[in-house]
Order: structure tokens, then C-alpha cells, then sequence
């Protein structure tokens, strides 16, 4: 398969590794000094396209891709206020695009197990929720795309919560996120159901970015050859 990289940094880098050790050819990569690469001969003869870059840039660069012809494999987080307008250029236009705020396997099974124990603790309101995310400082958005996701889980299946808010809990309805940014940490989620008899907690601690390369080029293994919006619930086929 012929992958183009967009975004060259540490993700980029290591996901071109990953690539080549399981067998397939970088056949362009695109950073800030050369965008107008995304017309290049090379770039349009990408299988697919796999986007890791930074908020403010995601958006361009994945119509860029899609102009080029070219299927997206994004794991930017901080632009998805922008999704909902994307899923309608791809359903009219037969663009592809597989978006997932969290590559890595393990985090997307802890994904299904948090919205699971969300139903459980749905009957039990004594228990109030929260989340601690934990991110190197590098990283802009804040909380993470899989803190908000993670977010979104718990308040499809419990009831006493309809919204979330950064660091505190503003209303009894509401469920507090605090984004902690510290040294290399590759990402660290704490989910914690509190009462005043006891606590419950869930952790997924990643220990490097080589889970988060892997699955993005699982997932453009996945994509290439295909039309539409995909998510890793669609790679992992389970109902998370």
C-alpha cells in the first residue's frame, strides 16, 4: 500500500516506521515547508493519506487530501467542532475520511468499558463522576479528543449528567474534566465514580506513541479502497 504522511513530527515519524515494518511505501510526506506538495504527483498517488498535525491546520489539510483524490486517516484532535460539515461533504461528494480522537487498541477497549460502567453507575446517583487527563505539554487542546469522548460515553448512558466542564463541576449535572500538561507523558486517563462510602476508578496510562501509530496504520489499512466516514468502532467491530 502507498501511505503519504502528513505532519512529520514524533507521531510522524514513528508511524513511518511502523509502516515500512509491516510492509508498505511512503510515497510522500507533507509538512509546513511544503504544502503545495498536496499537488503532487506523488501525494495523488497515495492509497490513503494519514494526518497527524495540529488543530488549526487539520481542517485544510484534510480537503487538501480530498481535492488530491486521496482518502484521510486523522488522528488531530481541537478542530471537530467542523465534523458535522466534513460528514456532509463526504456523503455528497464520496470523499473518505476515518476520524478517531484515540488510535491506540487499548484506549478504544477502555472506551467500551467506560460507557459500560456508565450504565452501571446509572442506578446507583449516590456516585458522582470525573475525569483527570494527563498530556505532555506539547499538546494544545485541552481536555484531549479522548477525554471528550471518553466524556461523550458517560453522558450517553448516565442520566444524572448532561453536559461537562473544564476543572470544575459547575452544576450537580455537570461532569468536571482537569487537564493536567507535564513533561513526555504520552496520555493518561482516570475516570473516578466517588461516594461518601467508597470510590471506583478506571485508568488507561499509555506507555509510548508507538499504540497510537500502530492503530493509524491499522486503520488505513482498513480505509484504503473504501468511501465514507469510518471511526474505530468501525475497525474494531464492537459496540463501543
Amino acid at each position: 500500500m502507498k501511505i503519504a504522511l502528513i505532519g512529520y513530527g514524533k507521531m510522524g515519524k514513528i508511524i513511518e516506521r511502523i509502516a515500512k515494518e509491516r510492509g508498505h511505501e511512503i510515497v510522500s510526506i507533507i509538512d509546513v515547508d511544503n504544502i503545495a506538495d498536496f499537488q503532487s504527483e506523488a501525494f495523488e498517488s497515495a492509497d490513503v493519506a494519514i494526518e497527524f498535525t495540529v488543530p488549526h491546520v487539520a481542517l485544510r489539510n484534510i480537503r487538501s487530501a480530498f481535492a488530491a483524490g486521496v482518502p484521510v486517516v486523522c488522528g488531530t484532535t481541537g478542530w471537530t467542532e467542523h465534523l458535522p460539515e466534513i460528514k456532509q461533504e463526504i456523503a455528497t461528494k464520496g470523499y473518505t475520511l476515518f476520524w478517531s480522537s484515540n488510535f491506540s487498541i487499548g484506549v478504544n477497549i477502555f472506551m467500551a468499558v467506560n460507557k459500560y460502567l456508565a450504565k452501571l453507575m446509572n442506578k446507583f446517583p449516590a456516585y458522582n463522576v470525573e475525569m483527570t487527563e494527563v498530556h505532555h505539554t506539547q499538546k494544545l487542546d485541552a481536555p484531549s479528543g479522548t477525554a471528550i469522548t471518553l466524556a461523550e460515553g458517560i453522558l450517553e448512558n448516565l442520566e444524572r449528567k448532561t453536559s461537562w466542564s473544564k476543572e470544575v463541576e459547575v452544576t450537580p449535572e455537570s461532569m468536571a474534566i482537569k487537564s493536567i500538561r507535564e513533561g513526555q507523558v504520552p496520555g493518561i486517563h482516570t475516570i473516578v465514580y466517588d461516594s461518601e462510602v467508597d470510590s471506583i476508578s478506571i485508568t488507561h496510562d499509555a506507555k509510548s506513541r508507538e499504540g497510537f501509530a500502530l492503530g493509524a496504520v491499522i486503520a488505513a489499512e482498513f480505509t484504503a479502497g473504501k468511501k465514507g466516514f469510518y471511526t474505530m468502532q468501525d475497525l474494531l467491530k464492537f459496540d463501543a
